[in-house]
């Protein structure tokens, strides 16, 4: 599993539904993830419209940098972000409270 498939397939998935779209909808928020290493890329996921794209946000609210294999660990449960932030791994700039809700946008 990669970070692609993971943007592009289980979370733009997931955010199809109209049950999710609702959820994450009420955050008012674009997320941009930078995913560096080799699996690496950037996308963001506007949750005003439930849509994940490829690229940047320059007006998002919450921005996370995060190495490939530990944003499939977090996606996985395999890692908790706190501790991935604790850690230094997972970066945050914006919007602190946002990312403190993040688990609703990933599906985690």
């Amino acid at each position: 599993m990669t970070p692609k498939d993971i943007f592009e397939k289980q979370i733009a998935e997931r955010l199809s539904s109209d049950a999710a779209k609702a959820a994450v909808k009420d955050l008012d928020a674009v997320y941009q993830f930078h995913i560096t290493g080799d699996d690496g890329g950037d996308w963001y996921i506007d949750c005003r419209d439930g849509t994940v794209n490829q690229g940047t946000d320059d007006d998002a609210d919450c921005t996370i940098t995060v190495a490939d294999e530990d944003f499939v660990n977090l996606v996985t449960g395999a890692t908790p972000g706190p501790q991935l932030f604790m850690m230094g791994k997972l970066q945050i700039a914006g919007n602190m409270s946002l990312a403190m809700k993040l688990s609703q946008v990933l599906g985690t």
